[in-house]
C-alpha cells in the first residue's frame, strides 16, 4: 500500500494551513499541446523548512514551479503565497532558474548581475548608493565569489554562474526562495557552499524549495519532500514521505527496487 500524506493542515494542530503557507498551488494544470505536464496537483509548503521536489524526468517538477510563478500559464489552477495571490507578494520571493535557461552572453559583470536583485528597491533608474554595492559585495561573499566581481558573467564556470545567481536571490532578502534544480552540472565545492547557504536561509526561518534530482543527497540537504510524476504522488517530512512505497509510485521501474530501499532507508 502507498503512503500519502494529507495537505490540508489545520491551525489547531499547530500544522500548516494554506493561509499559513509560504506557498500554496491548489488545482494546478499545466499541458504541453494534447498532453498534460501537471494535473490537478496541490501542494502546501511548510514554512522554515527545506522542501524537495523530486520525480522522474518529464515528471513536471520544473513546470510545477514555473506554474506556480506564472511563468507558465496554467490550463486550470491558483497559487498563493502567504495567503495573498503570486503577483502580490513577488517582493517576498527569489527564484533562481535552471542555468541553462539563461543567456550567459549578455555582456555584463557579476557585480550588475547580483545589484539586479535590488531592483525592487532601485526602480529601474534607480541611482545604486554605496550602501546598494555594499550588500552586493557581501551577498557575493556568502557564496564565495567576492574575488570575482568585475569580471563577466559570461567568462565564469557553470559552477561560479550558480552562485552568482544565488547571490542575486540573496540580495533580495526574501522569505521564500525558489530554486530550479540548483545542483545540477555543478561542481562538489560548488554545491557543498550552495547547500551551506540554503540551510543557512533556512535557519533564519526563511523557506526554501529546490527542484532537486539526486535522490542520494535527500535525506541530508531537506526536511520534506514533494513527489510528483504529473500527478502528486506525496508531500511531507522526509522521515515519513522519502520511502520505498512513495518512490515505487513516483518512480515505478525506473528504479531498481534494491536502489529505491536503500534511498530510502539511508
Amino acid at each position: 500500500m502507498s503512503i500519502k500524506l494529507a495537505t490540508e493542515r489545520h491551525p489547531e494542530t499547530g500544522q500548516t494551513s494554506r493561509e499559513d503557507s509560504p506557498l500554496a498551488v491548489r488545482g494546478m494544470t499545466v499541458s504541453y499541446g494534447q498532453k498534460p505536464a501537471v494535473f490537478s496537483v496541490d501542494m502546501t509548503v511548510e514554512p522554515g523548512k527545506m522542501t524537495a521536489i523530486i520525480g522522474p524526468n518529464g515528471a513536471g517538477k520544473s513546470t510545477l514551479l514555473k506554474a506556480a510563478l506564472g511563468i507558465h500559464k496554467p490550463l486550470a489552477g491558483t497559487t498563493t503565497v502567504f495567503g495573498k495571490p503570486v503577483g502580490a507578494q513577488r517582493h517576498r520571493i527569489a527564484y533562481v532558474p535552471q542555468r541553462a535557461s539563461v543567456d550567459w552572453d549578455f555582456p555584463t559583470r557579476v557585480i550588475d548581475v547580483v545589484l539586479m536583485g535590488l531592483y525592487p528597491q532601485l526602480g529601474l533608474l534607480g541611482r545604486v548608493r554605496p550602501a546598494h554595492r555594499a550588500r552586493a559585495e557581501d551577498c557575493l561573499t556568502r557564496v564565495g565569489m567576492e574575488d570575482f566581481a568585475s569580471r563577466q558573467i559570461g567568462q565564469l564556470s557553470g559552477g561560479q554562474q550558480q552562485r552568482v545567481f544565488l547571490a542575486r536571490a540573496l540580495a533580495q532578502d526574501a522569505d521564500l526562495y525558489l530554486l530550479d534544480e540548483p545542483f545540477a552540472g555543478v561542481d562538489a565545492a560548488t554545491e557543498k557552499a550552495i547547500i551551506s547557504v540554503l540551510k543557512s536561509l533556512r535557519d533564519a526561518g526563511k523557506t526554501v524549495v529546490a527542484v532537486h534530482h539526486d535522490l542520494s543527497t535527500v535525506t541530508d540537504y531537506f526536511d520534506n519532500v514533494f513527489l510528483i510524476n504529473t500527478r502528486r504522488i506525496a508531500e511531507g517530512p522526509v522521515k515519513t514521505t522519502f520511502v520505498t512505497a512513495n518512490l515505487q509510485d513516483a518512480y515505478g521501474g525506473l528504479l531498481a527496487g534494491a536502489q529505491m530501499e536503500a534511498l530510502a532507508l539511508s
